[in-house]
Protein backbone atom coordinates (compact mmCIF):
# COMPACT_ATOMS: atom_id res chain seq x y z
CA UNK A 1 0.00 0.00 0.00
CA UNK A 2 0.77 3.70 -0.56
CA UNK A 3 2.38 4.47 3.45
CA UNK A 4 -0.14 7.08 5.06
CA UNK A 5 2.97 9.46 6.52
CA UNK A 6 5.94 10.21 5.94
CA UNK A 7 9.78 8.35 6.85
CA UNK A 8 9.69 10.14 10.27
CA UNK A 9 6.44 9.40 11.68
CA UNK A 10 7.06 5.67 10.21
CA UNK A 11 10.02 5.47 11.83
CA UNK A 12 8.53 6.98 15.14
CA UNK A 13 5.81 4.53 14.97
CA UNK A 14 8.23 1.75 14.48
CA UNK A 15 10.39 3.12 17.48
CA UNK A 16 7.43 3.47 19.56
CA UNK A 17 6.36 -0.28 18.33
CA UNK A 18 9.83 -1.59 19.92
CA UNK A 19 9.60 0.35 23.02
CA UNK A 20 6.35 -1.45 23.70
CA UNK A 21 7.24 -4.96 22.49
CA UNK A 22 10.21 -4.57 24.92
CA UNK A 23 8.38 -3.08 27.95
CA UNK A 24 5.56 -5.91 27.02
CA UNK A 25 8.18 -8.64 27.55
CA UNK A 26 11.05 -7.49 29.88
CA UNK A 27 9.13 -5.61 32.32
CA UNK A 28 5.59 -6.92 32.22
CA UNK A 29 6.07 -10.56 32.15
CA UNK A 30 3.73 -10.78 28.93
CA UNK A 31 4.83 -14.26 26.80
CA UNK A 32 6.61 -13.04 23.50
CA UNK A 33 3.97 -15.03 21.53
CA UNK A 34 1.38 -12.83 22.89
CA UNK A 35 2.68 -9.84 22.77
CA UNK A 36 4.27 -9.84 19.12
CA UNK A 37 0.97 -10.64 17.93
CA UNK A 38 -0.32 -7.51 20.09
CA UNK A 39 2.39 -4.99 18.97
CA UNK A 40 2.18 -6.52 15.09
CA UNK A 41 -1.89 -5.00 15.30
CA UNK A 42 -1.27 -2.12 17.10
CA UNK A 43 1.54 -1.38 14.64
CA UNK A 44 -0.75 -1.85 11.81
CA UNK A 45 -3.08 0.44 13.14
CA UNK A 46 -0.85 2.85 13.92
CA UNK A 47 0.79 2.99 10.51
CA UNK A 48 -3.09 3.55 8.29
CA UNK A 49 -3.57 0.13 7.30
CA UNK A 50 -6.94 0.13 6.85
CA UNK A 51 -8.42 -1.65 9.94
CA UNK A 52 -10.48 -4.27 7.73
CA UNK A 53 -7.44 -5.50 6.26
CA UNK A 54 -5.18 -5.40 9.17
CA UNK A 55 -6.48 -9.12 10.22
CA UNK A 56 -6.12 -10.76 6.87
CA UNK A 57 -2.57 -8.53 6.57
CA UNK A 58 -1.54 -10.13 9.79
CA UNK A 59 -2.52 -13.71 9.13
CA UNK A 60 -1.26 -13.94 5.96
CA UNK A 61 2.19 -13.17 7.31
CA UNK A 62 1.69 -15.29 10.05
CA UNK A 63 0.99 -17.88 8.00
CA UNK A 64 3.61 -17.49 5.53
CA UNK A 65 6.60 -17.55 8.41
CA UNK A 66 5.05 -20.75 9.51
CA UNK A 67 4.63 -22.39 6.38
CA UNK A 68 8.39 -22.99 6.73
CA UNK A 69 9.88 -22.91 9.92
CA UNK A 70 7.10 -25.53 11.41
CA UNK A 71 8.01 -28.11 8.81
CA UNK A 72 11.66 -27.77 9.38
CA UNK A 73 11.86 -27.76 13.34
CA UNK A 74 9.66 -30.15 13.69
CA UNK A 75 11.45 -32.91 11.41
CA UNK A 76 14.77 -31.36 12.90
CA UNK A 77 13.85 -31.99 16.52
CA UNK A 78 12.01 -35.13 16.14
CA UNK A 79 15.25 -36.73 14.91
CA UNK A 80 17.16 -35.37 17.45
CA UNK A 81 14.96 -36.20 19.42
CA UNK A 82 15.49 -40.51 18.32
CA UNK A 83 19.03 -40.12 18.32
CA UNK A 84 18.54 -38.88 22.23
CA UNK A 85 16.67 -41.77 23.49
CA UNK A 86 18.18 -44.53 21.72
CA UNK A 87 21.63 -43.03 23.54
CA UNK A 88 23.32 -41.89 19.58
CA UNK A 89 24.20 -38.49 21.68
CA UNK A 90 26.14 -40.34 24.50
CA UNK A 91 28.12 -42.81 21.59
CA UNK A 92 29.10 -39.83 19.32
CA UNK A 93 30.68 -38.04 22.43
CA UNK A 94 32.16 -41.37 23.75
CA UNK A 95 33.37 -42.15 20.43
CA UNK A 96 35.26 -38.63 19.42
CA UNK A 97 36.90 -38.43 23.08
CA UNK A 98 38.27 -41.91 23.53
CA UNK A 99 40.02 -41.19 19.55
CA UNK A 100 40.54 -37.24 20.59
CA UNK A 101 42.44 -38.48 23.61
CA UNK A 102 42.60 -36.69 27.47
CA UNK A 103 44.19 -33.32 25.80
CA UNK A 104 41.54 -32.83 23.16
CA UNK A 105 38.97 -33.97 25.32
CA UNK A 106 37.30 -30.15 25.24
CA UNK A 107 37.46 -30.42 21.53
CA UNK A 108 35.72 -34.11 21.01
CA UNK A 109 33.08 -32.54 23.34
CA UNK A 110 32.62 -29.57 21.27
CA UNK A 111 33.01 -31.59 17.90
CA UNK A 112 29.92 -34.41 19.24
CA UNK A 113 28.01 -31.32 20.00
CA UNK A 114 28.15 -29.67 16.66
CA UNK A 115 27.38 -32.81 15.26
CA UNK A 116 24.35 -32.94 17.63
CA UNK A 117 23.40 -29.70 17.43
CA UNK A 118 22.35 -30.07 13.56
CA UNK A 119 18.63 -31.27 14.47
CA UNK A 120 18.41 -30.46 18.68
CA UNK A 121 17.49 -27.45 20.38
CA UNK A 122 20.07 -25.61 22.44
CA UNK A 123 18.98 -26.28 25.44
CA UNK A 124 17.42 -29.77 24.67
CA UNK A 125 20.95 -30.45 23.25
CA UNK A 126 22.62 -29.09 26.89
CA UNK A 127 20.52 -31.30 28.66
CA UNK A 128 21.57 -34.19 26.94
CA UNK A 129 25.16 -33.94 27.16
CA UNK A 130 25.20 -33.14 30.89
CA UNK A 131 25.77 -36.74 32.47
CA UNK A 132 28.62 -36.59 29.21
CA UNK A 133 30.16 -33.50 30.31
CA UNK A 134 30.19 -34.44 33.93
CA UNK A 135 31.53 -38.11 33.09
CA UNK A 136 34.88 -36.49 31.55
CA UNK A 137 35.23 -33.74 33.69
CA UNK A 138 35.50 -35.83 36.42
CA UNK A 139 38.04 -37.94 34.22
CA UNK A 140 40.38 -35.72 33.47
CA UNK A 141 39.85 -33.07 36.09
CA UNK A 142 39.78 -29.26 36.25
CA UNK A 143 37.33 -26.74 36.02
CA UNK A 144 34.12 -28.07 34.51
CA UNK A 145 34.23 -25.18 32.32
CA UNK A 146 36.88 -26.29 30.41
CA UNK A 147 34.64 -29.37 29.39
CA UNK A 148 31.12 -27.15 29.44
CA UNK A 149 31.82 -24.17 27.54
CA UNK A 150 32.97 -26.01 24.15
CA UNK A 151 29.93 -27.98 24.26
CA UNK A 152 27.63 -25.21 25.34
CA UNK A 153 28.95 -23.19 22.90
CA UNK A 154 28.59 -25.60 19.94
CA UNK A 155 25.00 -25.64 20.76
CA UNK A 156 24.61 -22.39 20.54
CA UNK A 157 26.33 -21.54 17.26
CA UNK A 158 24.24 -24.73 15.32
CA UNK A 159 21.19 -22.67 17.05
CA UNK A 160 21.91 -19.57 16.31
CA UNK A 161 22.74 -19.64 12.33
CA UNK A 162 21.92 -23.49 11.10
CA UNK A 163 18.54 -24.16 9.55
CA UNK A 164 16.57 -26.07 10.78
CA UNK A 165 17.01 -24.20 14.18
CA UNK A 166 13.99 -21.64 14.04
CA UNK A 167 16.07 -18.32 14.43
CA UNK A 168 17.83 -18.84 11.25
CA UNK A 169 14.86 -20.57 8.96
CA UNK A 170 12.43 -17.51 9.81
CA UNK A 171 15.50 -14.97 8.96
CA UNK A 172 16.23 -16.63 5.61
CA UNK A 173 12.29 -16.88 4.93
CA UNK A 174 11.76 -13.00 5.97
CA UNK A 175 14.83 -11.76 3.74
CA UNK A 176 14.59 -14.39 0.58
CA UNK A 177 17.72 -16.41 1.39
CA UNK A 178 17.86 -19.57 0.04
CA UNK A 179 17.44 -21.87 3.12
CA UNK A 180 19.97 -24.94 2.00
CA UNK A 181 22.29 -22.31 0.85
CA UNK A 182 22.30 -20.87 4.49
CA UNK A 183 22.19 -24.27 5.79
CA UNK A 184 25.53 -25.30 4.03
CA UNK A 185 27.52 -22.25 4.46
CA UNK A 186 25.67 -21.60 8.05
CA UNK A 187 27.64 -25.31 9.14
CA UNK A 188 31.04 -24.20 8.07
CA UNK A 189 30.77 -20.63 9.30
CA UNK A 190 29.64 -22.07 12.67
CA UNK A 191 32.25 -24.87 13.24
CA UNK A 192 35.27 -21.82 12.19
CA UNK A 193 33.36 -19.36 14.67
CA UNK A 194 32.68 -22.16 17.48
CA UNK A 195 36.91 -23.10 17.32
CA UNK A 196 37.76 -19.23 17.02
CA UNK A 197 34.96 -17.42 19.51
CA UNK A 198 34.77 -20.45 21.65
CA UNK A 199 37.07 -23.41 22.09
CA UNK A 200 40.42 -20.81 21.79
CA UNK A 201 39.01 -18.71 24.03
CA UNK A 202 37.82 -21.43 26.44
CA UNK A 203 41.34 -23.24 26.53
CA UNK A 204 43.61 -19.94 26.76
CA UNK A 205 41.74 -17.85 29.25
CA UNK A 206 38.08 -19.09 30.33
CA UNK A 207 38.49 -22.96 31.24
CA UNK A 208 41.13 -21.61 33.50
CA UNK A 209 38.26 -19.92 35.65
CA UNK A 210 38.06 -22.27 38.43
CA UNK A 211 34.40 -23.94 38.71
CA UNK A 212 34.05 -26.83 40.68
CA UNK A 213 32.41 -30.33 39.21
CA UNK A 214 28.58 -30.10 40.73
CA UNK A 215 26.57 -32.74 38.94
CA UNK A 216 23.80 -32.75 41.25
CA UNK A 217 21.48 -31.19 38.87
CA UNK A 218 21.34 -34.70 37.20
CA UNK A 219 19.44 -36.60 39.94
CA UNK A 220 16.32 -35.23 37.95
CA UNK A 221 17.64 -35.78 34.46
CA UNK A 222 16.37 -38.46 31.94
CA UNK A 223 19.20 -40.82 30.47
CA UNK A 224 19.25 -43.07 27.36
CA UNK A 225 16.89 -45.79 28.07
CA UNK A 226 18.61 -48.98 25.41
CA UNK A 227 21.22 -51.26 26.25
CA UNK A 228 21.75 -51.10 22.71
CA UNK A 229 22.97 -48.02 21.41
CA UNK A 230 23.50 -47.47 17.79
CA UNK A 231 27.39 -47.28 16.37
CA UNK A 232 29.04 -43.89 15.97
CA UNK A 233 29.27 -44.62 11.94
CA UNK A 234 25.19 -45.17 12.44
CA UNK A 235 24.76 -41.86 14.23
CA UNK A 236 27.23 -39.75 11.68
CA UNK A 237 25.70 -41.21 9.05
CA UNK A 238 22.14 -39.80 9.90
CA UNK A 239 23.32 -36.57 11.07
CA UNK A 240 25.32 -36.04 7.27
CA UNK A 241 22.81 -37.17 5.25
CA UNK A 242 20.56 -33.92 4.69
CA UNK A 243 23.26 -32.54 4.11
CA UNK A 244 24.35 -34.11 1.71
CA UNK A 245 20.91 -34.57 -0.44
CA UNK A 246 21.04 -30.52 0.56
CA UNK A 247 24.57 -29.75 -1.17
CA UNK A 248 23.49 -31.67 -4.01
CA UNK A 249 20.62 -29.95 -4.72
CA UNK A 250 22.81 -26.74 -5.05
CA UNK A 251 25.50 -28.38 -6.73
CA UNK A 252 23.21 -29.49 -9.36
CA UNK A 253 20.91 -26.42 -9.30
CA UNK A 254 24.23 -23.68 -9.52
CA UNK A 255 25.05 -25.95 -12.91
CA UNK A 256 22.02 -25.84 -14.56
CA UNK A 257 21.58 -21.60 -13.59
CA UNK A 258 24.96 -20.83 -15.37
CA UNK A 259 24.49 -23.70 -18.38
CA UNK A 260 26.62 -26.18 -17.20
CA UNK A 261 24.42 -28.89 -17.28
CA UNK A 262 20.91 -29.05 -19.38
CA UNK A 263 17.79 -27.53 -17.67
CA UNK A 264 15.91 -31.04 -18.25
CA UNK A 265 16.72 -34.41 -16.99
CA UNK A 266 14.62 -37.20 -14.62
CA UNK A 267 17.64 -37.81 -12.65
CA UNK A 268 18.58 -34.04 -11.58
CA UNK A 269 14.73 -33.33 -11.09
CA UNK A 270 15.05 -36.34 -8.38
CA UNK A 271 18.29 -35.13 -6.77
CA UNK A 272 17.29 -31.86 -6.70
CA UNK A 273 14.02 -32.64 -5.49
CA UNK A 274 15.35 -34.82 -2.81
CA UNK A 275 18.25 -32.21 -1.63
CA UNK A 276 14.92 -29.31 -1.05
CA UNK A 277 15.52 -29.09 2.25
CA UNK A 278 12.20 -30.19 4.04
CA UNK A 279 12.39 -33.38 1.72
CA UNK A 280 15.96 -33.81 3.14
CA UNK A 281 15.35 -33.68 6.90
CA UNK A 282 11.90 -36.07 5.83
CA UNK A 283 14.34 -38.50 4.14
CA UNK A 284 16.50 -38.35 7.40
CA UNK A 285 13.84 -38.88 9.41
CA UNK A 286 12.67 -41.64 8.08
CA UNK A 287 15.71 -43.11 7.88
CA UNK A 288 16.60 -42.30 11.69
CA UNK A 289 12.94 -43.63 12.41
CA UNK A 290 13.65 -47.49 10.75
CA UNK A 291 17.25 -47.54 11.61
CA UNK A 292 17.25 -46.61 15.58
CA UNK A 293 13.53 -46.81 16.31
CA UNK A 294 11.27 -49.48 15.21
CA UNK A 295 13.72 -52.02 15.95
CA UNK A 296 14.36 -50.89 20.13
CA UNK A 297 10.58 -49.83 20.19
CA UNK A 298 6.75 -50.64 19.73
CA UNK A 299 4.93 -48.58 16.41
CA UNK A 300 2.84 -46.88 19.39
CA UNK A 301 6.05 -45.99 21.82
CA UNK A 302 7.89 -44.56 18.35
CA UNK A 303 4.37 -42.47 17.84
CA UNK A 304 4.57 -41.41 21.32
CA UNK A 305 8.74 -40.56 21.18
CA UNK A 306 8.14 -38.62 17.94
CA UNK A 307 5.04 -36.78 19.54
CA UNK A 308 6.26 -35.67 22.47
CA UNK A 309 9.69 -33.89 20.44
CA UNK A 310 6.57 -31.76 18.91
CA UNK A 311 5.61 -30.41 22.24
CA UNK A 312 8.05 -28.45 23.83
CA UNK A 313 8.71 -26.59 20.34
CA UNK A 314 5.04 -25.22 19.94
CA UNK A 315 5.75 -22.15 21.64
CA UNK A 316 9.30 -21.25 20.07
CA UNK A 317 7.08 -22.49 16.09
CA UNK A 318 4.48 -19.62 17.22
CA UNK A 319 7.05 -16.87 18.68
CA UNK A 320 9.04 -17.53 14.90
CA UNK A 321 5.22 -17.11 13.55
CA UNK A 322 4.36 -13.86 15.35
CA UNK A 323 7.99 -12.53 14.47
CA UNK A 324 6.78 -13.22 10.95
CA UNK A 325 3.97 -11.19 11.76
CA UNK A 326 5.35 -8.51 12.94
CA UNK A 327 8.14 -8.37 9.86
CA UNK A 328 5.05 -8.47 7.29
CA UNK A 329 3.08 -5.69 9.02
CA UNK A 330 6.33 -3.42 8.94
CA UNK A 331 6.64 -4.30 5.34
CA UNK A 332 3.16 -3.49 4.06
CA UNK A 333 2.92 -0.49 6.38
CA UNK A 334 6.29 1.20 4.85
CA UNK A 335 8.00 1.14 7.74
CA UNK A 336 10.95 -1.55 6.53
CA UNK A 337 11.21 1.27 3.42
CA UNK A 338 11.47 3.95 5.79
CA UNK A 339 14.25 2.28 8.20
CA UNK A 340 16.66 1.79 5.02
CA UNK A 341 16.37 4.92 3.75
CA UNK A 342 17.24 6.13 7.27
CA UNK A 343 19.92 3.91 7.55
CA UNK A 344 21.30 4.51 4.02
CA UNK A 345 21.17 7.92 5.38
CA UNK A 346 23.32 7.60 8.02
CA UNK A 347 26.17 5.59 5.46
CA UNK A 348 25.56 2.45 7.84
CA UNK A 349 26.25 -0.77 5.25
CA UNK A 350 23.38 -3.26 5.48
CA UNK A 351 24.98 -5.94 6.95
CA UNK A 352 26.24 -3.76 9.73
CA UNK A 353 22.85 -2.64 10.36
CA UNK A 354 21.81 -6.00 10.57
CA UNK A 355 24.30 -6.69 13.06
CA UNK A 356 23.82 -3.34 15.47
CA UNK A 357 20.21 -4.09 15.47
CA UNK A 358 19.80 -7.56 16.40
CA UNK A 359 22.67 -6.32 19.14
CA UNK A 360 20.09 -3.96 20.52
CA UNK A 361 17.13 -6.30 20.23
CA UNK A 362 19.52 -8.70 22.34
CA UNK A 363 20.41 -6.78 24.65
CA UNK A 364 17.27 -5.14 25.62
CA UNK A 365 14.93 -8.42 25.59
CA UNK A 366 17.40 -11.52 26.00
CA UNK A 367 15.27 -13.34 23.31
CA UNK A 368 17.84 -14.42 20.53
CA UNK A 369 14.68 -15.85 18.60
CA UNK A 370 12.90 -12.64 19.28
CA UNK A 371 15.86 -10.49 17.94
CA UNK A 372 16.35 -12.45 15.00
CA UNK A 373 12.83 -12.12 13.75
CA UNK A 374 12.28 -8.91 15.02
CA UNK A 375 15.53 -7.74 13.43
CA UNK A 376 14.66 -9.35 9.93
CA UNK A 377 11.26 -7.91 9.44
CA UNK A 378 12.65 -4.50 10.07
CA UNK A 379 15.17 -5.00 7.60
CA UNK A 380 13.30 -6.91 4.63
CA UNK A 381 12.27 -3.93 2.83
CA UNK A 382 15.61 -2.37 2.70
CA UNK A 383 17.50 -5.94 1.48
CA UNK A 384 14.63 -6.15 -0.91
CA UNK A 385 15.38 -2.43 -2.37
CA UNK A 386 19.32 -3.33 -2.28
CA UNK A 387 18.93 -6.31 -4.17
CA UNK A 388 22.02 -8.30 -2.85
CA UNK A 389 23.34 -11.69 -4.55
CA UNK A 390 22.37 -15.29 -2.97
CA UNK A 391 25.33 -15.56 -0.85
CA UNK A 392 25.18 -12.06 0.59
CA UNK A 393 21.69 -12.68 1.48
CA UNK A 394 23.39 -15.40 3.72
CA UNK A 395 25.78 -13.23 5.09
CA UNK A 396 22.94 -10.51 6.06
CA UNK A 397 20.95 -13.98 8.14
CA UNK A 398 24.62 -14.49 9.60
CA UNK A 399 25.04 -10.93 10.85
CA UNK A 400 21.60 -10.80 12.26
CA UNK A 401 22.61 -14.58 14.18
CA UNK A 402 25.68 -12.43 15.02
CA UNK A 403 24.31 -9.46 17.03
CA UNK A 404 21.41 -11.92 18.21
CA UNK A 405 24.21 -14.17 20.21
CA UNK A 406 26.07 -11.34 21.82
CA UNK A 407 26.12 -10.54 25.15
CA UNK A 408 23.80 -12.82 26.83
CA UNK A 409 23.07 -11.82 30.59
CA UNK A 410 20.39 -11.88 32.92
CA UNK A 411 17.44 -11.27 30.97
CA UNK A 412 18.51 -14.30 28.71
CA UNK A 413 16.73 -18.02 29.50
CA UNK A 414 20.25 -19.14 28.22
CA UNK A 415 22.09 -17.21 30.47
CA UNK A 416 20.11 -19.10 33.70
CA UNK A 417 20.12 -22.35 31.97
CA UNK A 418 24.36 -22.44 31.96
CA UNK A 419 24.16 -20.60 35.30
CA UNK A 420 22.24 -23.35 37.06
CA UNK A 421 23.33 -26.14 35.24
CA UNK A 422 26.97 -26.08 35.96
CA UNK A 423 26.40 -24.38 39.59
CA UNK A 424 27.95 -20.40 38.89
CA UNK A 425 26.72 -17.73 40.56
CA UNK A 426 26.06 -14.20 38.20
CA UNK A 427 29.23 -13.16 38.44
CA UNK A 428 30.89 -16.23 37.49
CA UNK A 429 28.46 -16.89 34.69
CA UNK A 430 28.79 -13.24 33.51
CA UNK A 431 32.57 -13.49 33.30
CA UNK A 432 32.53 -16.97 31.72
CA UNK A 433 29.47 -17.49 29.96
CA UNK A 434 28.29 -13.91 28.55
CA UNK A 435 31.97 -13.27 27.35
CA UNK A 436 32.24 -16.38 25.44
CA UNK A 437 29.27 -15.54 23.76
CA UNK A 438 30.09 -12.37 23.19
CA UNK A 439 33.24 -13.53 21.58
CA UNK A 440 31.51 -16.24 19.63
CA UNK A 441 28.86 -13.78 18.37
CA UNK A 442 32.18 -11.35 16.99
CA UNK A 443 33.34 -14.24 15.05
CA UNK A 444 30.62 -14.97 13.44
CA UNK A 445 30.27 -11.25 12.75
CA UNK A 446 33.36 -10.78 11.17
CA UNK A 447 33.11 -14.51 9.11
CA UNK A 448 29.92 -12.70 7.85
CA UNK A 449 31.86 -9.80 6.32
CA UNK A 450 33.95 -11.85 4.52
CA UNK A 451 31.25 -13.76 2.99
CA UNK A 452 29.70 -10.41 2.14
CA UNK A 453 32.76 -8.99 0.52
CA UNK A 454 33.21 -11.44 -1.91
CA UNK A 455 29.53 -12.48 -2.33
Amino acid sequence: MTPAYGSGTLLLIAAVAVAVLLVLIIALRMHAFVALVLVSLGTAVAAGVPVADVPTISIAAFGSTLGTVALLVGLGVMIGRLLEVTGGAQVLADTLVSRFGEKRAPMALGIASLLFGLPIFFDAGLVVFLPIIFSVAKRFGGSVLMYALPSAGAFAAMHAIVPPHPGPVTAATELGASIGLTLLVGVVIAVVAWFVGVYVVTTSWLGKIHVPIDDSVLTGGREADHDDPPSFGHVLAILLLPLVLIGLNTVLTTLRTNGSIAEEGTFVDVIVFVGQTPVALLIALLVATYTLAVKRYSREEVETLLNDALGPICAIILITGAGGMFGGVLRYSGIGDALSDSLADLGLPLIVSAFVIATILRVAQGSATVALTTTAGLLSAGVAAADPSGLQLVALVLAIAAGATVLSHVNDSGFWLVSRFFGMDVKTTLRTWTVMETTLGVSIFVLALGIWAIG
